[in-house]
């Protein structure tokens, strides 16, 4: 973030800030537009002139301390002044049409009326409006706190609704509203949470619930696994004979995209291929792959049959449609055939078909990298940016990766391993998934544990892709963020809401580390202290 004169940079998390010293305490900010900011004469008075009931600052008021949010803000000007509270009367008002739902939903959080576009100012208002931003970040916003009224500002809808997000979370923790100005931004443009719905089913209301809980703490995806060897959860009407029987229908994922993008969350969808793929084999047997052995390589579809490739296309092209968003998930890990210890001799049917496809030296990794660049033109056609799993990218081959995939980091467990500098030094841009922190597998098998929110927010940082290790920062800007991931390889070993305890305070430590990778100031006991009094 760009150093503010006169502002404090809350580098390391939130600060308390000293009596001594001091801040502006009049005037607009850059952000705000001087009949919505409030200053001199017009301070403490209604739009006719009368006196309001919010008192104004005087000389022997406290410097305002920062906000204390989750995540925390970057950066607080401290101002003497009463700061902010609900009261009766107060209303949300807006400067421009394209922020009326924002609008209206912080105004149901706090009990306010909603007064739609306005342009007259009103002691106690809460007015959001777009314009301002230094960084040009659209994920940024400006709050001032003067003149007993809030102002919100940002370059994009996204960083006013994080400023509204951040002004609830003081209404909820300290009940008002610090006087002075906060400037705020993520430092990271991905900060995920995917889940997992194909192996453990999670009703629609329950998905619903942890969209509003990512949205308070400012999160921006949400994955959805919803295809694997235990099940097909969405409807569908390409293929409806794939479809498990416990599914969520089209119009209750119609229903959370919607209130997804309400929260400016982009929903991820992944249809994992050529492997994890069972749901449809079991009702396409003639798509399994079998070995020369005679062996059936479980959930992996034999990539050598067109009639593989078509299922998945038809599958990728009827859920664009489902899936508004700007992102997809293409998968393309844990392919069995590549997990042989000699992968042409158990599947020489696959070994023929790379090198008719791709000449007489091709290897079966080739053949699974051209599968993976013919899917992503698929899904490319829908105007979609494209990622895939580490494990889903092979080292020597000739055929390569399409260069617009990035790369979903997640382990570094599988055969043949790459460190994440090799992918880094390529010019790949990179999501951190890393499986030691981020990892949270029902039933813990293979040495999976349950991540602690106090790992994350004492250990781990973006630059952390694989084991417990930073990349050299000169990477940092290739990392485009991270997700928290929820896997059911052991639906039954908790419920939903046992879930949804257990992934808490993990969810509140990555949403602090995505928005600002440094240090925090609060200890874990004290973070741990704020996440309860917030709710």
């Amino acid at each position: 973030m760009a150093a503010i004169a006169g502002t404090v940079a809350l580098g390391v998390g939130v600060g308390v800030w000293a009596s001594a010293g001091g801040g502006p305490s009049g005037g607009p900010t850059a952000q705000a537009r001087p009949s919505e900011a409030g200053s001199g004469a017009s301070a403490g008075r209604t739009a006719s002139g009368r006196p309001s009931a919010a008192p104004g600052p005087t000389r022997s008021s406290a410097l305002s301390t920062a906000p204390r949010t989750i995540p925390a803000v970057r950066a607080h000007t401290p101002a003497r002044g009463p700061g902010w509270r609900p009261a009766h009367g107060s209303r949300v008002v807006v400067s421009d049409a394209e922020l009326a739902d924002e609008g209206r939903l912080i105004a149901g959080e706090l009990g306010l009326a909603y007064g739609g576009r306005r342009d007259d100012v009103r002691a106690g208002d809460v007015r959001l409006a777009l314009g301002g931003g230094e960084s040009g970040n659209p994920e940024s916003y400006t709050m001032t706190v003067r003149g007993g009224r809030v102002v919100i500002s940002g370059p994009g809808e996204a960083g006013v609704f994080y400023g509204t997000r951040t002004l609830k979370q003081e209404v909820r923790g300290a009940g008002s509203a610090p006087e002075g100005v906060v400037r705020d931004e993520p430092a990271k443009p991905v900060r995920g949470f995917m889940l997992d719905i194909a192996r453990k089913p999670f009703t629609a209301g329950w998905i619903e619930d942890r969209i509003r809980e990512l949205g308070d703490l400012k999160f921006n995806e949400l994955g959805l696994h919803f295809s694997d060897d235990q099940g097909f959860r969405i409807e569908s009407g390409s293929h409806p004979e794939i479809v498990s029987p416990d599914h969520l229908t089209k119009a209750q994922v119609k229903r959370i995209v919607q209130l997804a993008a309400s929260r400016h969350i982009t929903v991820v969808p992944e249809i994992d291929s050529p492997g994890h793929l069972g749901a449809v084999i079991a009702a396409h047997p003639d798509l399994k792959l079998v070995s020369a052995r005679g062996n059936v390589a479980r959930g992996a579809v034999d990539v050598s049959e067109d009639a593989a490739a078509r299922i998945v296309d038809d599958l990728l092209d009827e859920y664009a449609d489902v899936f508004p968003g700007d992102k997809w998930n293409l998968g393309g890990d844990e392919y069995q055939a590549l997990m042989a210890k000699n992968p042409a001799a158990s599947y020489p049917q696959l070994a023929a078909a790379a090198r008719e496809a791709h000449g007489p030296s091709a290897t079966i990794a080739d053949l699974a990298t051209g599968w993976l660049d013919d899917r992503a033109d698929t899904v490319r056609a829908h105007d979609r940016t494209l990622r895939a799993w580490n494990d889903g990218f092979y080292r020597g081959t000739s055929v390569r990766p399409a260069g617009d995939l990035q790369v979903a980091y997640w382990t570094g467990k599988e055969i043949g391993a790459r460190q994440p500098v090799e992918y880094l030094s390529a010019g790949r841009k990179v999501i951190n998934y890393n499986d030691t922190y981020l990892y949270y597998v029902l039933g813990q098998p293979n040495q999976f544990f349950y991540p602690t929110g106090q790992r994350i927010y004492e250990e781990w940082s973006p630059r952390v892709l694989r084991g417990t290790q930073p990349v050299p920062a000169r990477y940092d800007g290739q990392i485009l963020g991270g997700s928290f991931a929820v896997w059911g390889d052991f639906p039954h070993a908790q419920t939903q809401d046992q879930v949804a305890a257990g992934i808490r305070m993990p969810l509140r430590a990555t949403a602090q580390k995505l928005w600002n990778p440094g240090r925090p100031a609060l200890s874990w006991t004290q973070f741990k202290s704020l996440a309860a009094r917030l709710g």
